[in-house]
């Protein structure tokens, strides 16, 4: 398959790129891939409503069937036709959040097909807010089912470059918006269930649901490795967003980090392996490996957010065998940070201490 892309500039689309981006609405409609920008990270996009072109997607990824997508709409009046109910608080949460980088899981309705929701009864749903994404949906019929572009297990791609690396001639689309802004997925809440509870954390975030909902619970798995259950959203059960390389995070004292990080890579570069750091800014200079990645201060959690795929991205781009990242807060935004870090470690964590 030959892939076509699009290259829009940054502010208003002119004539011609709205003119494609009808046509790439029109490769959905008959069953065809697109891969596009959105606010959080590029997402894969078919026709949510015809189940092969979620059969498609699946296959494109390399993704297990049983691991739901995520349809997208463009207007809020558009929902009432995938889910079978939707509650009192799920509109508080769509009145405050959306169009935004939230998705909810909502009883579906019969005119989902069960390839799109990985066998479920219920549908994951996001209204996104990046322009192009809303014209691309709507251009597509207002329905589109779309994980994120890159193949199954592989980091989230945040520049259209990083969708080529994966998809191209796997999918008949590709439209390079530029870089995304969030970064990471969105935040992913199970409205079906009473108090509705976070799948997957997201720049949404636990306080700002709370603040709507009330009382919000969250899975117990987000932090933890535990994948013996069914997924009820995307990304709960598999492996995702892992380098090529092994990525294993360091907590502790700065000081006890940056001497186990320093004396691991230095036994890793003498034995011929290139070495990588993930490190916030505070202490980046205290390293010592071939590649270091500063992903941003650690009183900006949305810079790191922002940072973090294109970190593990470009690991792969330098060739890294073996890397190490410092461990960030746990709370707020930190939260979908480390479920991210955790699931492309595999859960691989050490623990030092200055005694060590």
């Amino acid at each position: 398959m030959e892939t076509k892309y699009i290259v829009l500039p940054g502010g208003t689309l002119s004539e011609e790129d709205d003119r494609a981006l009808r046509l790439a609405g029109e490769t959905m409609k008959q069953g065809g891939l697109v891969a596009f920008p959105t606010e959080t990270v590029y997402g894969l996009g078919g026709d949510a409503l015809n189940p092969e072109s979620s059969r498609k997607i699946y296959a494109a990824k390399g993704r297990p069937s049983d691991n739901p997508l995520i349809v997208h709409i463009c207007c809020l009046e558009d929902i009432y036709r995938i889910v079978s109910d939707f509650p009192e608080a799920a509109g508080k949460a769509a009145q405050a959040f959306w169009p935004g980088p939230l998705t909810m899981i909502l009883p579906k309705s019969d005119a989902v097909p069960k390839e799109t929701t990985g066998g479920l009864d219920t549908v994951a749903v996001r209204f996104p807010s990046h322009p192009v994404a809303q014209r691309l949906i709507a251009y597509s019929g207002g329905y589109v089912a779309a994980p994120s572009a890159n193949l199954s297990g592989r980091p989230s791609p945040t520049l259209a470059k990083y969708v080529a690396q994966d998809m191209d001639g796997r999918i008949d689309w590709i439209i390079d918006g530029g870089p995304v802004g969030i970064g990471l997925e969105s935040t992913i809440v199970d409205m079906t269930v009473d108090p509705p509870q976070i799948l997957r954390p997201g720049y949404v975030t636990a306080q700002d649901l709370a603040g709507v909902l009330g009382q919000v619970d969250m899975d117990i798995t987000i932090l933890r490795d535990d994948s013996g259950q069914a997924p009820k959203a995307p990304g709960m059960k598999y492996r995702h967003y892992a380098p090529k390389g092994e990525l294993v995070i360091v907590e502790g004292e700065p000081s006890a980090v940056a001497s186990y990080i320093n004396e691991q890579t230095g036994k890793l570069s003498a034995a011929g392996f290139c070495t990588g750091v993930i490190a916030a800014s505070e202490g980046a200079d205290s390293y010592r490996a071939d590649v270091i990645k500063c992903v941003g201060s650690r009183e900006d959690a949305e810079q790191i957010a922002h940072n973090l795929f294109t970190a593990l991205r470009e690991f792969d781009d330098d060739g890294v065998d073996y890397m190490f990242s410092e461990s960030f807060p746990h709370s707020g935004l930190g939260q979908a940070i480390m479920n991210r870090l955790l699931k492309a470690a595999g859960h691989k964590v050490v623990r030092v201490s200055d005694e060590q």
